[in-house]
């Protein structure tokens, strides 16, 4: 019983030595903030798969449509760039919305979940979002 417990707690001491503390390059800037799928801005968002551009994070945010009652929200701020020294935020590829692409680096991410394509050791800086079933999108972090 006691080697056991001996190696319950090497373990636990190895595998905490280990642990790499890697932060994401894109700024942390504190969020809250509600849409309205009636308002001219958020059309787009009426149907599944549509997207929009809401003002805030660190250089705007993209939110998508992922099903009738999903959307996920994304940071517009390359992790790729991360001192935001290209001009423009990643934007939708023209022959397909659900990648989003730094016109600086070439680096790419996918829109449906935020992970790296290429060009990236990281993914998009992901907002947690909530919907009243109705007409309401809370977007926050």
């Amino acid at each position: 019983m006691k080697l056991q417990i001996l190696f319950v707690i090497s373990l636990f001491l190895i595998s905490g030595s280990c642990v790499k503390q890697n932060t994401h390059p894109v700024p942390y800037v504190p969020f809250n903030q509600s849409i309205d799928l009636n308002l001219p801005s958020y059309y787009s968002l009426a149907g599944v798969g549509g997207y929009a551009y809401v003002i805030g994070g660190s250089r705007g945010i993209i939110v998508y449509r992922r099903s009738l009652d999903e959307f996920i929200a994304f940071d517009r701020h390359s992790p790729a760039d991360p001192n935001a020294e290209c001009e423009f935020p990643l934007y939708p590829d023209d022959d397909n919305f659900l990648i989003l692409r730094d016109s600086c680096s070439g680096a790419s991410f996918s829109l449906y979940d935020g992970s790296p394509i290429n060009g990236s050791d990281y993914g998009l800086m992901q907002y947690a979002t909530s919907f009243n079933g109705n007409n309401i999108v809370t977007i926050y972090n």
